[in-house]
């Protein structure tokens, strides 16, 4: 039974990273962002105390949170230059689209408020389901700051990376509206560390 069960948590691990491979596949101009994802978000929730039997569903949403990006056409996805509102509102759609693709997977289906919710805003003016504060699963408010901090010292088709000094004022200063200023606080000693 040991071995079995260990069989199976090692296939679930295999199956989580090879989507996550597929996912920074997609866009070259990702790379490695979910694995850096995963990392940061893993120290951020131990930081904030996230309960330990949460961890590991923290852990594999983040390497997951941009899944439904499979399903967003290449041209819009590699893109060399800033994208129309009508291709942004597609992409939009791909926290919603990820939900429904890792919700049929039963031993992942813990992560789906976490990917759909992974771009609400802690102000309520956020996407897909305008979900405000503590409505936000602490999971998504933390794959929220650490995916916005990944893509802003990423460098982009359309522009150069941002250093990393530029990208923590900018969590800063959008602190108690675009992020949970909890978390946004708590990622910078991370960061800093």
């Amino acid at each position: 039974n040991i071995g079995l069960y260990q069989s199976i948590e090692k296939f679930y691990i295999e199956l989580v990273q090879t989507l996550a491979r597929i996912i920074d596949a997609k866009d070259s101009y990702t790379g490695d962002h979910a694995t850096r994802a995963r990392e940061r978000a893993v120290k951020l929730a131990r930081k904030l105390n996230v309960p330990e039997k949460m961890l590991r569903t923290v852990e594999y949403a983040a390497l997951l949170h941009d899944i439904g990006k499979i399903a967003i056409p290449d041209e819009i996805i590699k893109k060399p230059s800033r994208l129309s509102s009508e291709e942004f509102e597609i992409v939009r759609q791909h926290p919603v689209i990820g939900a429904r693709i890792i919700k049929e997977i039963e031993a992942l289906a813990p992560m789906v408020p976490l990917i759909q919710h992974h771009h609400e805003r802690y102000d309520g003016n956020g996407y897909p389901g305008k979900l405000k504060g503590e409505e936000i699963p602490i999971g998504a408010r933390i794959i929220h700051v650490v995916d916005s901090f990944e893509t802003m010292v990423s460098a982009r088709a359309y522009r150069d990376m941002i250093p990393a000094e530029l990208a923590i004022s900018e969590l800063r200063k959008n602190a108690g509206t675009q992020f949970d200023p909890q978390v946004v606080d708590t990622f910078i000693g991370v960061i800093r560390k």
